[in-house]
């Protein structure tokens, strides 16, 4: 008790703090929501989300909606937890007028990240950056701010002026709400109520009226940069449709003239541009990606001009050495990068224009895993399923399935958080997430890659039961899954489609040989190549390393009960430790096309 019989006020706890601190938790969720955004656009996930159909406007309100639903929480235990414990800045206020005044700055705090998140490219920067301007605006508002709004002599347009800066507004707004510093621990300060939000003594409104214009301003800014290079590509789409076509028969003067299964594709999809038809899911015309110059370097002419076409329930399997131009094609055909001429048709979509339409009929799996850490394979499927369109019944069916066909469902590992996945464990959910929702098309980039051999066996019957309707294009250095799934095969070289057919079309085209394998002892090479001279005069060897030497034996003229015969004769006078013929194989055929390819690589 005072020595005057009153009893002391309640103490004002924020006097201890000061209004540094409280701007300080108000702005923490800053740099969480500008990193989790950031993280999304570095693991590539919005992108892997937009293949599955989720659009742009629908991808920022999602996340708006769940940003902002976090940052209420946030600020309603806050203001719980301070007139709880005394703090007369939200004991004091009146809570409707904190209400209007916090879901104002939330709002506008939310846009502020949505803005900056396309200035930044890894989480790392986003989050240091983040912190630093939450402390580093929180130190100027208390230094050089606070100073400006106590100074009388200072102009009110200033200090307007100066309250477009986000965290300047927080400021003031804490300034106004606490109790001065003049009632020092014990207060008597009554607060600020909802009739004083006009008052211009305080400019609460002003506050209030200039927050919101930033927030629809930063909103606006946030859209119009996120659309603006997709404008661009648009434009370059349109200028490309002006341009001529110019097809393989009249620009390649190559190695594709002269091949056949390359001009029957050209024909194909001319055929299908006078009059389409409906049994092609996917038609590639003329297609052609450019990179432009970087570094100092020239530009990079990564598919130069590919055609074909693919039916529906048939998977086509892409071959080609690294840099041959397939992830490339892939990229264009998933709308990730757009092409510099020609164009696709996805179920008759062109991807130039309909590339929003087209993502409702795909599945993708890309060459690397794109999943979110914190989910678990059964998650995942869960979502990309609702993206697709399926609900209910039928989604758990859907992702059931899957689990099962995929062997996901083993072990517990469809309810384990995918950061605890291995390698070649991730490329199930991303195969099984593919093919969930019925899509028309579907892009497998080497699926089975670090898989195990029961698991790609999994992998390969879930391939073959999903083609039966729906086209697939699979890319993979694997001969013997290409043949295994592949109804036919196309091998690229250098950007280019160097060769199309059945995996026996193609051996019988570029495989006129059989490989002849001996293996003998030290001192007898000269006279295995001659035995083998004498079985085939046209014989040409290809390999000679530690006694063991390959041939390419032309097919005619070479009988197999003669090499046999021969073998078993020479074994008398030779020292031969085995030997084996054997037919050209798809592998045999690859390397073929791609030593062609390089003789003449455009």
């Amino acid at each position: 008790m005072p020595r005057d019989g009153h009893p002391l006020k309640p103490p004002d706890m924020s006097f201890l703090v000061g209004k540094l601190i409280f701007v300080w938790i108000v702005m923490l969720l800053f740099p969480v929501i500008l990193s989790s955004l950031v993280y999304e656009k570095q693991q590539k996930l919005r992108a892997i989300m937009k293949m599955h159909a989720l659009g742009d406007i629908a991808y920022w309100i999602i996340s708006y909606c769940y940003f902002l639903l976090i940052s209420l929480i946030y600020m309603l235990l806050l203001v719980i937890f301070g007139s709880f414990v005394g703090i007369k800045l939200f004991a004091s206020n009146s809570y409707v007028l904190q209400f209007i005044i916090y879901f104002t700055y939330m709002n506008l705090q939310i846009s502020s990240a949505f803005l900056m998140t396309s200035y930044f490219t890894t989480v790392t920067t986003a989050t240091v950056t983040g912190y630093l301007y939450i402390i580093g605006s929180g130190f100027v508002g208390e230094y050089l701010f606070k100073p400006f709004v106590e100074d009388t002599s200072v102009s009110r347009s200033l200090i307007t002026l100066m309250e477009f800066f986000p965290p300047f507004s927080l400021y003031h707004i804490i300034y106004e709400l606490s109790p001065p510093p003049a009632t020092g621990f014990y207060s008597d300060f009554s607060g600020v109520q909802l009739g004083d939000l006009s008052n211009p003594e305080n400019g609460i409104l002003v506050l209030v009226i200039i927050m919101v214009l930033e927030w629809a301003t930063f909103l606006f800014l946030t859209l119009y940069f996120d659309e603006f290079g997709c404008l661009q590509n648009r434009m370059r789409s349109r200028q490309a449709l002006q341009r001529p076509s110019i097809h393989p028969q009249q620009s390649e003067a190559s190695i594709e003239i002269d091949r056949t299964d390359i001009m029957r594709e050209r024909e194909i999809v001319d055929r299908f541009l006078q009059q389409p038809d409906s049994s092609y899911s996917i038609i590639i015309d003329n297609i052609r990606k450019v990179y432009p110059p970087k570094d100092g370097n020239a530009e990079k002419v990564a598919v130069k001009g590919v055609s074909f076409a693919i039916q529906r329930g048939q998977c086509f399997g892409l071959l080609g050495s690294n840099g041959a131009g397939k992830t490339s094609l892939i990229s264009m055909l998933t709308g990730f990068t757009k092409p510099t001429s020609g164009t696709a048709y996805i179920d008759g979509l062109d991807i130039r224009m309909d590339m929003s339409k087209i993502y409702t009929r795909i599945g993708v799996c890309p060459q690397f895993d794109l999943l979110w850490e914190t989910l678990t394979g059964r998650e995942h499927l869960m979502f990309y399923g609702r993206l697709k369109r399926l609900n209910g019944a039928a989604l758990v069916e859907a992702a059931e399935q899957s689990l099962k066909v995929l062997r996901i469902f083993e072990g517990g590992v469809a309810d384990t958080f995918v950061s605890q996945y291995s390698g070649g464990m991730k490329r199930r959910p991303s195969v099984a997430i593919s093919l969930i929702g019925d899509p028309k098309v579907v892009y497998l980039d080497e699926p089975s890659s670090g898989l195990d051999p029961a698991s790609r066996n999994a992998l390969w019957n879930a391939v073959k039961f999903a083609k039966k309707d729906r086209a697939i294009i699979l890319t993979t250095h694997s001969m013997e899954e290409a043949e295994a799934l592949c109804d036919r095969i196309g091998i690229s070289a250098y950007g280019r489609l160097r060769c199309t057919g059945t995996s026996k079309e193609l051996k019988a085209k570029y495989g006129g040989t059989f490989v002849f394998t001996v293996t003998a002892a030290a001192g007898e090479d000269e006279a295995v190549e001659q035995l083998v001279r004498s079985i085939s005069p046209t014989a040409k060897r290809t390999y000679h390393i530690a006694g063991t030497q390959k041939f390419e034996m032309p097919k005619q003229g070479v009988k197999i009960s003669e090499v046999f015969r021969a073998m078993e004769q020479a074994k008398g006078s030779l020292n031969i430790v085995a030997w084996g013929l054997v037919d050209t194989t798809l592998e045999d055929v690859f390397i073929k096309v791609a030593k062609e390819s390089e003789k003449c690589p455009d």
